[in-house]
């Protein structure tokens, strides 16, 4: 049964500023952008409420967003296929279709990869310049930590609370101005209780320019109580935006 949402935009203060209004207008965009770690929880409803536990103990999930999604859009969630696989949509009342994915849930759990591969670093003493010679010479970007929604202590966090993780490692090591989170890919290794302290660590996966805009995309581990790999993530932006896009 499809899954019907009002989207709603938590980052109106957030450093992105293309997540305010005036700001994203400057940029092309009807209204301040809903983030899409956001956008990635509401596509993943369906999945964790059909599979549950077993999905974050050895589930995987791509999302890509496509089109914008602002403050008050209604948003219906479909998932689609069979006990293992679905495709997933979140289509807004115009008909759009805004962000697409699919999830699985395999037999059984994927091997993770060794911790010691994704060394806790320490953040920059200055975030570099969004630029491609800045990102380019992180290579390993810096490590963030935050205990996992310490408010619920005996619920598992969600997967888009642990995206979020890989935002802020992205953003505590590049001067960012307005940037977009264009698309992610997540394989789970086990759920993270609220309370338990997550690192995020990270290295540079890629580099490249589309229509004027400058992506990155991070090889992202999350370690829950330093040493239980629980998230794998490949994390994709748009980290400088075209400058054609931006006001006149």
């Amino acid at each position: 049964m499809p899954h019907r949402i009002r989207a709603h935009n938590a980052a109106t203060s957030s450093e992105n500023k293309i997540h305010d209004d005036d700001v994203a207008r400057r940029y092309g965009f009807a209204g301040g952008l809903v983030p899409g770690v956001t956008v990635f929880g509401y596509l993943s409803r369906p999945v964790v409420d059909s599979w549950g536990l077993e999905w974050l103990e050895r589930g995987t999930m791509t999302a890509r967003f496509r089109r914008p999604v602002y403050e008050g859009d209604l948003l219906t969630v479909t998932a689609t296929g069979g006990d293992e696989a679905v495709e997933l949509a979140a289509t807004n009342e115009d008909g759009v279709v805004c962000a697409v994915g699919s999830a699985t849930l395999p037999p059984a759990r994927a091997t993770a990869p060794p911790v010691d591969d994704y060394p806790a670093a320490p953040l920059p003493g200055e975030r570099v310049p969004p630029t491609p010679e800045g990102l380019a010479g992180l290579g390993v970007l810096g490590s963030v930590e935050a205990p996992a929604r310490p408010e619920e202590p005996d619920r598992p966090a969600q997967p888009s609370w642990l995206l979020l993780q890989a935002n802020h490692v992205l953003a505590a090591n590049v001067a960012l101005g307005p940037w977009i989170h264009t698309a992610s890919a997540v394989t789970c290794f086990g759920p993270v209780l609220g309370g338990d302290l997550v690192s995020t660590r990270a290295r540079l996966a890629g580099l490249s320019e589309r229509r004027g805009h400058q992506l990155v995309d991070l090889d992202v581990l999350m370690v829950a109580a330093g040493d239980r790999p629980v998230l794998q993530a490949r994390h994709s932006a748009i980290y400088r935006l075209s400058p054609a896009e931006r006001a006149q």
